[in-house]
């Protein structure tokens, strides 16, 4: 079996969240900029995954292999709504399964959410690309990960072996940054 590389990819709010107490991201967390970065992100990846609330509503979303966690299943499927997707339970499969499940042995993972998808990969993140609206609030919301808020998302990165490079800008009039977070 080949190696995987695990990038992962999310936009928080201030408070380290990527969805508001509905589940649903809201416009106030959606900037252009980051949209770009994120796309650009997901065109290099060879599997996607995701749980089933979480999309990345791109335009070529659909070209796009991926794994969909869902516990409707027991052991990997294809998605009968979907050719291009695997449908997997992580209670009952591993991920090396799924993913060969999806025709995938090698390659870029990039999880884009939600909060059990990222936390699920925080000990196999190769890289972490970590996009912050500081001026959103989602006070209730769905956080990043398990334990935030009260853990930042910056400190479970770093309690895990992450570690940060330098902050680049998206979107300057709203001071949303991305930084990438690597495995030391």
């Amino acid at each position: 079996m080949g190696s995987f590389r695990f990038v992962g990819y999310a936009i928080v709010s201030g408070d380290g969240m990527l969805a508001a107490a509905d589940g649903v991201m809201p416009s106030s967390l959606k900037f252009a900029g980051d949209q770009r970065f994120f796309e650009a992100g997901l065109d290099d990846a060879d599997l996607i995954v995701h749980g089933r609330n979480s999309h990345e509503n791109q335009p070529r979303s659909a070209e796009r292999r991926r794994l969909i966690l869902t516990r409707a299943v027991v052991q990997p499927v294809q998605s009968p709504d979907d050719p291009r997707a695997t449908l997997w339970n992580p209670a009952h499969a591993t991920f090396e399964d799924a993913a060969a499940a999806a025709g995938v042995d090698q390659g870029k993972v990039a999880p884009i959410g939600g909060t059990d998808v990222f936390s699920m990969f925080l000990d196999r993140y190769d890289a972490f690309w970590l996009s912050q609206a500081p001026h959103v609030r989602l006070p209730g919301g769905v956080p990043v990960f398990h334990g935030v808020p009260h853990q930042s998302p910056q400190e479970i990165l770093r309690v895990h072996g992450l570690k940060p490079g330098d902050p680049i800008v998206l979107d300057a009039k709203h001071d949303v940054t991305v930084v990438g977070w690597t495995r030391a």
